[in-house]
């Protein structure tokens, strides 16, 4: 492992070849991406944990200093990603994005074109449904107020399938303490953030795309990722059957070779 600080930011950046930079979704981290780096052998994977999440609570951004005030907004978001890159020295890089990540994924997309090479999707989401906007802000509050402990208990029993609770307590039990060990006011800050999001412009996204969705994701539900794929100019939609919101930990094999099939493809 190569952990750095960039903006204060944790990132870990390993291998070579061509750089696939993956932004892991809220509550997440690095470790999120961990079941896919077999899949990256070949290529340099790059691990930034974003402003407020994980072990960048105290990134630059969240700073009362910076420019907007620590407030933290998809733009932020998605400016974090294209600094790491510049400071990385990586002129065209592969995306991958994980929930709230696909959000910024797709930004970044949108912002700087001449730096994306392709987008891979896990829970894929254009923008929130406004009773998701409206549940975003009620977290926050609960953060802020209460703590992570509930959060993290009902975030692990909803977002993941009923195969993954039978079957791989294991993961469970890494997405609830995921969830649990984040910076409340982090946390807050970027369910925010997601609560306000708006969509990117799809048309202006020419590279090619990859969303893969669990069948029984009900955080970001089939349908909404296959209306994204039908606005993009060129993307296709996996499906991993008995699989919730987190694809990578729930189907680690399977989204493994989406992946790397897609990225041979598409290099």
């Amino acid at each position: 492992m190569a952990l750095l600080w960039i903006d204060r930011m944790t990132v870990d950046a390993r291998g070579e070849g061509d750089a696939v930079v993956l932004v892991h979704g809220l509550g997440g981290s690095m470790n999120a991406w961990t079941p896919l780096l077999p899949a990256l052998t070949r290529y340099r994977a790059v691990r930034p944990e974003l402003p407020g999440a994980a072990r960048s609570y105290k990134a630059h951004a969240v700073a009362d200093s910076a420019p907007q005030r620590g407030r933290l907004t998809i733009d932020v978001l998605a400016d974090s990603v294209i600094r790491v890159c510049a400071a990385l020295g990586l002129p065209r890089v592969h995306l991958a994005g994980h929930s709230l990540g696909t959000i910024v994924c797709q930004h970044v997309a949108v912002k700087a074109p001449q730096l994306v090479r392709s987008l891979s999707l896990f829970g894929a989401m254009a923008e929130p449904l406004p009773a998701q906007r409206d549940s975003m802000l009620q977290r926050a509050a609960v953060a802020r107020e209460q703590g992570m402990f509930d959060i993290a208990e009902g975030i692990s029993e909803f977002a993941l399938s009923a195969s993954t609770h039978q079957n791989q307590p294991v993961t469970v039990a890494y997405v609830r303490d995921s969830i649990a060990s984040q910076d409340a006011e982090g946390f807050a800050r970027n369910c925010i953030a997601l609560a306000e999001a708006q969509a990117a412009r799809a048309e202006l996204i020419r590279c090619p795309v990859l969303v893969i969705n669990g069948d029984e994701d009900r955080v970001t539900p089939l349908s909404g990722a296959r209306a994204l794929a039908d606005r993009l100019a060129d993307a296709r939609v996996e499906v991993l059957s008995r699989c919730g919101h987190w694809p990578m930990l729930e189907r680690p094999l399977e989204s493994q070779r989406l992946l790397r099939d897609f990225l041979d493809r598409v290099r």
